[in-house]
């Protein structure tokens, strides 16, 4: 199989990025475009990871890989969507420590999220 090497400059980050591809046929700011598509999917995984507490998959099968893919997926649209609406300060991951630490406890979500005062 034919690869070739491909440099692209990025004005905006000022670095020069090289790539091995196997499109020869292809532009390198269309491979640079591509890659940089693909990194953020990426850190979107790398998130879910961390912050959502997928370590494994619970399963082998096709099946079971894409039903936690989307379970996860779900979650992350309802914390962002919910984020929104409130219009919540903290970030997905604060809201996604602070629901795990919450779990159990009988509480409207929104609540969990607005400063706690302290009465004296």
């Amino acid at each position: 199989m034919a690869v070739r090497r491909v440099g692209f400059y990025d004005a905006k980050t000022n670095k020069h990025n090289v790539f091995i591809t196997n499109h020869l046929d292809w532009s390198a700011k269309i491979i640079a475009d591509i890659y940089k598509q693909r990194w953020q999917v990426e850190l979107f995984f790398k998130w879910i990871k961390q912050n959502l507490k997928i370590k494994a998959f619970m399963g082998n099968t096709d099946n079971a890989v894409m039903t936690q893919v989307w379970v996860v997926l779900c979650i992350y649209l309802i914390l962002a969507y919910l984020k929104f609406q409130a219009r919540i300060s903290q970030s997905l991951q604060q809201m996604s420590r602070l629901i795990h630490l919450d779990l159990f406890a009988k509480r409207d979500l929104i609540q969990l999220f607005r400063p706690r005062r302290i009465c004296r």
